[in-house]
C-alpha cells in the first residue's frame, strides 16, 4: 500500500513535523548569505591594512566603535519586531525589504576611498561597518533567528534547522577563508580586484535571500496546522516594553549564558578567519596559504555534519558543548608549542573545525530552550528579543577582528616590510594560538552552570498544563 505523502507528520514528542526538504534548503541558503555577510568582516582587517593602507590602529578602532554600537542593535531590533503584528509570518516581512541593499553593501565595503586620504577612509569604513552590521545584518538575522522558533514545534526539526544553520554559517566562513586571497590575488590583488569579489559575492547574498524569502512566504508554519485543526490559532502575544522585556532577559541566566557562549566561540571564529591570513604571509611566507588552511576547514565541516546528528544525540547538549570547548582549547596549546609548523596548524585547524561543528550546530536550540524558559517563568517568550542572542555570533566576528588589530598594534605592524619583525611574529602567536587557549576554557567553565537541558521536559509539561486551564476559562 503506498504511503500517503499528504498524510500527518509527527515526532516522538508528538510535535507534529512541518519542514519540507526544500524548506530545509531554503533555509540553509539564508543562513549561508548571513554566513557570507557576516564572514566578510573578517576579511576586512587585512584588506584596510595591506590593500588599502589604513592604519592598523584606526582599523581596529573603526571595528572597535562600530561592534560597540552593534552590541546593542540586536535587541532594539528585536523589540521593534516584538511590537509588530502579523502573528509568526511577520519575521519574512522584516527580510524581504532589507536583501537588496545587503548586495548593494557588499560591494561597497571595498570602495574605501583611499585617495582622499587616511581620515576620510577611516570614516568610511566606519559608515559601511555600521550599516552592514549595526542595520541590515541586524533586521536579517533578528527575524531570521525567530524563525526557527516559531516555524516548528518540533524538537527534533528545530534542531535539524540549526544543523544546517550551523554547516552553512561555518561552511560561509570556510568557502570566505579559501577563495578571498587566491582569488582576490588572481584578480590582481589590488583595491578594484576585491570591488569584483564584492560584486561576485553581493549578487550571490541577492539569489539566495531571495529564494529563502519566496519559499518562507509560502511554506506553512506550525501555527497554520494548529488552526486547521483546533479552529483557531494560538494567540500573539501581548507586547513587552523594551526595559521590562530587557529585564527578564538579563534575568534570565540561561539566556545571559548562551549570549557568552555565542560572542566568545564566535571571537574565536572571527580571530580565526581573520588570523589566518596574517599567519600565512608573516609566519608562512605566502598569504595563498590561506586556501589550503581553509579547505582543511571545509572538509572538517562536511564530515562534522554527518556526525554532528548522532553525536549530540549520544552526548546530549551540555556535554557535546563541553567537548567542543575543551577540544579547541587543546588544539590551540599544541599550536602555542610548535607555532611555525605549517602541518601542525593544518591539521589542528581541520581538528577544530570538526569538534567545534556539533556544538554550533545547538546556536538555535539553545536560544529556542531559552524561550521556553521565559515562557515558564515570565508568560512571555520574547522570540525575537531572545533571539536577540545571536548578536554574540554577529559581534564576535567582528569583535576578533578587532582584538586582532589591537594584537597587530602592541606588536607595531608594519605592512611594508619583507620580513615581520620579532614583536609582529609574536603578536600573531599570541592572538592566533594563545588566546583562543585561555577564551575557550573561560567558557567552558561558565557553561558548567547550564543545567536548562535536564529541566526543560518538567518546564515544558507545567507551560502546557497552564495554556490548558487558560482553554478552559475561556
Amino acid at each position: 500500500m503506498a504511503k500517503d505523502k499528504n498524510a500527518p507528520r509527527y515526532d516522538k514528542q508528538g510535535a507534529r513535523r512541518v519542514m519540507r526538504k526544500r524548506d530545509y534548503l531554503a533555509d540553509f541558503g539564508g543562513q549561508l548569505a548571513l554566513g557570507l555577510m557576516a564572514n566578510l568582516v573578517g576579511q576586512l582587517n587585512y584588506f584596510y591594512t595591506d590593500k588599502v593602507g589604513l592604519a592598523v590602529g584606526s582599523v581596529g578602532i573603526v571595528l572597535a566603535i562600530s561592534k560597540v554600537i552593534d552590541a546593542f542593535s540586536d535587541v532594539i531590533a528585536g523589540n521593534f519586531i516584538d511590537h509588530s503584528k502579523g502573528g509568526d509570518h511577520k519575521y519574512f516581512r522584516w527580510i524581504l525589504p532589507q536583501i537588496i541593499p545587503a548586495a548593494l553593501i557588499m560591494v561597497l565595503m571595498f570602495t574605501v576611498p583611499i585617495q582622499a586620504g587616511q581620515i576620510p577612509g577611516v570614516i568610511y569604513a566606519l559608515i559601511t561597518n555600521l550599516v552592514l552590521s549595526a542595520g541590515l545584518y541586524t533586521f536579517i538575522a533578528t527575524p531570521f533567528s525567530a524563525v526557527m522558533t516559531v516555524r516548528s514545534r518540533s524538537l527534533s526539526e528545530r534542531g535539524s534547522i540549526g544543523l544546517f544553520r550551523a554547516v552553512a554559517n561555518y561552511g560561509a566562513g570556510m568557502l570566505i577563508s579559501i577563495l578571498t586571497i587566491p582569488v582576490t590575488n588572481m584578480l590582481g590583488g589590488t583595491q578594484s580586484a576585491w570591488i569584483k569579489y564584492g560584486v561576485v559575492l553581493g549578487v550571490l547574498v541577492f539569489v539566495l535571500f531571495a529564494i529563502c524569502c519566496h519559499n518562507g512566504r509560502q511554506a506553512k508554519f506550525a501555527c497554520d496546522y494548529e488552526e486547521e485543526t483546533e479552529g483557531a490559532a494560538e494567540e500573539e502575544e501581548e507586547p513587552v516594553p523594551f526595559k521590562e522585556a530587557m529585564t527578564m532577559l538579563l534575568k534570565n541566566k540561561y539566556w545571559v549564558i548562551i549570549l557568552l557562549f555565542n560572542l566568545i566561540t564566535s571571537v574565536t571564529s572571527g580571530i580565526t578567519a581573520s588570523g589566518s591570513i596574517y599567519y600565512c604571509k608573516w609566519i608562512f611566507g605566502n598569504d595563498n596559504l590561506v586556501g589550503i588552511i581553509g579547505a582543511a576547514g571545509m572538509l572538517a565541516t562536511v564530515v562534522g555534519f554527518i556526525l554532528s546528528k548522532p553525536i549530540i544525540a549520544g552526548l546530549g547538549i551540555k556535554r557535546t558543548i563541553s567537548i567542543g570547548l575543551l577540544g579547541a582549547a587543546i588544539l590551540a596549546g599544541i599550536r602555542c608549542f610548535i607555532p611555525t609548523n605549517f602541518t601542525v596548524c593544518v591539521v589542528t585547524g581541520l581538528l577544530g573545525s570538526f569538534v567545534q561543528i556539533p556544538m554550533m550546530s545547538l546556536y538555535g536550540v539553545l536560544t529556542s530552550m531559552t524561550i521556553d524558559y521565559n515562557e515558564w517563568k515570565y508568560d512571555k517568550k520574547l522570540v525575537a528579543m531572545s533571539g536577540g542572542a545571536i548578536f554574540g555570533s554577529k559581534v564576535g566576528n567582528g569583535l576578533g577582528a578587532a582584538v586582532l588589530s589591537a594584537f597587530l598594534a602592541i606588536g607595531a605592524y608594519d605592512a611594508t616590510l619583507e620580513v615581520a619583525s620579532t614583536s609582529m611574529r609574536y603578536s600573531i602567536y599570541g592572538v592566533s594560538n594563545y588566546l583562543p587557549v585561555v577564551i575557550n576554557l573561560v567558557m567552558f567553565v561558565i557553561f558548567l552552570k547550564f543545567d536548562l537541558e535536564e529541566k526543560l521536559p518538567k518546564m515544558r509539561e507545567e507551560i502546557a498544563a497552564r495554556r490548558a486551564g487558560k482553554t478552559i476559562e475561556k
